[in-house]
């Protein structure tokens, strides 16, 4: 699944700030603290953010067999 451009609550732009949160939350950081120092306050854009579940990558090994 993509992150959205826009929270589907209060339409702030989220994926601007996408790939430096799984970047860092992979790298295993608290979640917590990765929103936090990306300003990501409210609660619609912080699930939203949480339960986005990349799946790109497994698409992308799965068609090249």
């Amino acid at each position: 699944m993509l992150i959205p451009i826009r929270c589907f609550t209060c339409g702030s732009v989220i994926s601007a700030k996408w790939e430096e949160y799984r970047d860092r939350v992979k790298s295993g950081e608290s979640p917590k603290k990765v929103l936090d120092d990306l300003k990501i306050k409210r609660y619609c854009c912080r699930s939203m953010m949480i339960s986005t579940i990349d799946f790109m990558e497994d698409i992308s090994t799965v068609s090249a067999h």
